[in-house]
C-alpha cells in the first residue's frame, strides 16, 4: 500500500494530505508532536509518545498552517482533503476534513491509501466538492482526476482550514504533524495555529 505525504495536513492534516501526491513512493510515517524550540534551522519536538527528537528544517520544507473550520465552510467548489474509512454501501465516512485555501487547490489531488493516527488504514481523498447534501451532517461528492467519491461527513467530525505559512509559525508549544524526508530532515510541517491541534 502506498502511504501519502494534507496535509494534510490531513491530515491532514492535516490533515493531513496537506503535502501529499498520489504518485509518491512510500513516504515515512507522519510524526505528530509539539514544538519545544526552533533555532538555527533545527526543530526540537516532543512526539505524542513522549520521545524527544531534533529535525532539520531546510529551504525545501513546505510549511502549512491549520486552524479550526466548520461544516458550513465546505461549499460546492471547495477543494478538500479527507482521511476516511470505507463503508459497506461504497461511501467513505470522514474521520476529518481539511478545507484548502484557494492558492493550495490541487494539493495531493486523488484517492489513495492512508495510515490514520491510531494506526488503522483507510483512504485519503483530495478533490473538488461538487454536489452537496445536508442531512445528518453532509454528504459531499468529491471529484478528482480520474474519478469521484461520496464522502459522508458526520456533524462531530473535525474540520480544519489550511493555508500557506512560513517559519514564523514554528513556535514553542505549537502542535504539528511532521512529514520526514528520506534524509531525516522535514519534508513538510503542518502547524496548528493559535493553539489548534491538527486532526489525525
Amino acid at each position: 500500500m502506498k502511504t501519502a505525504l494534507s496535509t494534510t495536513f490531513g491530515m491532514f492534516l492535516a490533515g493531513s494530505a496537506l503535502l501529499a501526491h498520489a504518485d509518491d513512493a512510500a513516504i515515512k510515517k507522519p510524526v505528530r508532536a509539539s514544538i519545544d524550540s526552533f533555532q538555527n534551522d533545527t526543530l526540537m519536538i516532543t512526539t505524542r509518545a513522549g520521545a524527544h527528537q531534533s529535525i532539520k528544517v531546510t529551504d525545501q520544507t513546505a510549511i502549512r498552517s491549520l486552524s479550526k473550520a466548520n461544516l458550513e465552510d465546505i461549499k460546492p467548489g471547495s477543494f478538500v482533503g479527507s482521511a476516511a474509512m470505507p463503508q459497506p454501501d461504497g461511501t467513505l465516512k470522514a474521520l476529518e476534513v481539511t478545507v484548502f485555501e484557494a492558492s493550495l487547490k490541487g494539493s495531493g489531488e486523488g484517492h489513495y491509501g492512508w495510515e490514520n493516527a491510531d494506526g488503522t488504514t483507510g483512504s485519503m481523498t483530495n478533490g473538488t466538492v461538487g454536489a452537496l447534501k445536508k442531512a445528518n451532517g453532509r454528504t459531499l461528492t468529491v471529484q478528482y482526476k480520474g474519478g469521484e467519491k461520496q464522502l459522508v461527513v458526520p456533524d462531530d467530525v473535525p474540520v480544519a482550514y489550511v493555508e500557506p505559512a512560513d517559519r514564523s509559525a514554528l513556535k514553542a508549544g505549537a502542535k504539528i504533524v511532521l512529514f520526514p524526508a528520506d534524509d531525516g530532515s522535514a519534508r513538510g510541517i503542518a502547524v496548528g495555529k493559535d493553539g489548534y491541534t491538527p486532526p489525525q
